[in-house]
């Protein structure tokens, strides 16, 4: 019996799905890196994995196909997408025999220029739709991460993929690459399956009278990106490199060796949460708290090629430390400081502290730094508002003289933040911690203001 089993990454937003052939075999759409989470659904069911199947050309992950490929499976993508490795290529309307099923494959540019989405067949009786970005629970995937050129054309494209779409039977299960929480998606629901029915009732992107009315609803909700987004094709393209044992460790280095390291140009990342960060931490040390969101926000401070070194606390996980950084292509991982901060200590070294205050014991000058949208909900009154991401672009230069309280929703961002400005030789940093501005709301009295 056929079987759909997702597989969601919380801090990418997005689902891959290992697809149960009912016959001993199994395919895999749109892998992440990691094969653990397939290799595991796999041998719980006594399945083969046959083959790995791409939508399109990923920005926002590397691509899992030739980590599948490795362990025997045969990868399925668009013929336009012009792999640079073993691959059968397939164009619109083509047919992947399953052996009884069939795989066919749509056209659906938009999200990209290459974009297929999946329909899956049983005797021509369609079963499923691996709709990629080309259709999601309450929205489309974004159309400029391309570049500003394409943009338009990939919309208008966006479109009548749409309309294509939307001549498929109502009761069709979609399962999107993209949902809640990808920067990939436009605003959208929660939820990470839908129908074709669904759809038509509830999506407002369906549901614009017109190209025109498509266009401005899309590209009007589009907030910022990480900049590895415009790399992460490529790579993908050309394929990733097949990850080996050595890739699955860590090596712990003593304090000198991280020093020359960092003396050579490697950057120093404190992944403990903001509270041990806070309490003390290597002079100089980028915070980002391991977490679900840790690579997107490694991808979007830290320039890929930069070699790495990391604090870590008791109990960190490493191999999930590792899992991300792959997932978004970071390869030069040269090392841990062993003993972590009791070790730095010992040693005599420079470091640095950050305050970390309740939403409600907020004074003077405010850098909030969380994302446009969330911001337009309201912030502080005179707070200066600079998205975390722009803020690592030019280091805090500009902010208000005098003591700053950095803020976000729940404290990792503003810690981040707050991090980023002492890099910058910044002192007299507090950070928010445990809530926000509807926290700081609630805790003063005070309305929060509306740009």
């Amino acid at each position: 019996m056929i079987a759909i089993v997702p597989v969601v990454d919380e801090g990418l937003g997005n689902s891959s799905y290992l697809v149960d052939l009912g016959d001993g075999r199994a395919l895999v759409v749109d892998p992440v890196r990691d094969p653990a989470p397939y290799l595991d659904l796999a041998r719980g069911r006594r399945l083969r994995i046959t083959h790995a199947v791409e939508t399109h050309l990923h920005a926002d992950f590397v691509s899992g196909s030739r980590e599948l490929a490795a362990r025997g499976a045969r990868i399925v993508a668009a013929r336009a997408a012009d792999l640079r490795f073993p691959h059968q290529g397939l164009d619109d309307q083509e047919e992947l025999d399953l052996g009884g099923l069939m795989l066919r494959a749509v056209a659906t540019p938009g999200h990209t220029p290459e974009h297929l989405a999946w329909l899956l067949l049983d005797a021509g009786r369609p079963l499923a739709l691996f709709s990629g970005g080309a259709l999601l629970v309450g929205g489309v995937a974004r159309t400029d991460l391309i570049a500003p050129e394409q943009t338009e054309p990939l919309t208008r494209a966006a479109w009548r993929s749409l309309q294509r779409l939307q001549a498929l039977p109502d009761d069709l299960p979609v399962y999107p690459t993209h949902g809640a929480g990808s920067f990939c998606s436009t605003p959208g629901d929660a939820e990470r399956t839908t129908t074709i029915g669904a759809e038509r009732a509830h999506n407002p992107l369906l549901a614009a009278p017109d190209e025109h009315a498509f266009q401005e609803r899309l590209l009007g909700g589009l907030g910022s990106f990480p900049p590895y987004f415009l790399r992460l094709r490529e790579v993908n393209r050309r394929g990733p490199r097949v990850l080996d044992e050595r890739d699955r460790t860590l090596l712990a280095l003593s304090v000198e060796q991280i020093r020359r390291k960092v003396d050579d140009g490697a950057l120093l990342v404190d992944i403990r949460p903001a509270k041990a960060f806070g309490a003390g931490h290597p002079a100089g040390a980028l915070s980002i708290a391991l977490r679900p969101a840790f690579a997107t926000w490694l991808g979007w401070l830290v320039e890929p090629d930069r070699p790495l070194v990391f604090v870590l606390g008791r109990g960190q996980d490493r191999g999930e430390l590792l899992r991300q950084c792959h997932q978004i292509g970071y390869e030069r991982l040269a090392g841990e400081l062993a003993g972590g901060m009791a070790a730095w200590r010992a040693a005599g070294l420079p470091e640095g502290h950050l305050e970390l205050v309740a939403p409600g014991e907020v004074v003077g000058a405010v850098l909030d730094v969380r994302q446009v949208s969330e911001v337009e909900a309201g912030h502080l009154p005179g707070a200066v508002t600079v998205e975390l991401g722009a803020l690592g672009s030019d280091g805090g230069h500009g902010l208000p003289a005098g003591p700053l309280t950095v803020m976000c929703e729940h404290g990792e961002r503003a810690t981040t933040g707050a991090s980023l400005v002492a890099r910058a030789g910044r002192g007299g940093l507090r950070v928010v911690a445990g809530g926000g501005p509807a926290e700081w709301s609630q805790a003063t009295g005070r309305p929060l203001t509306h740009p």
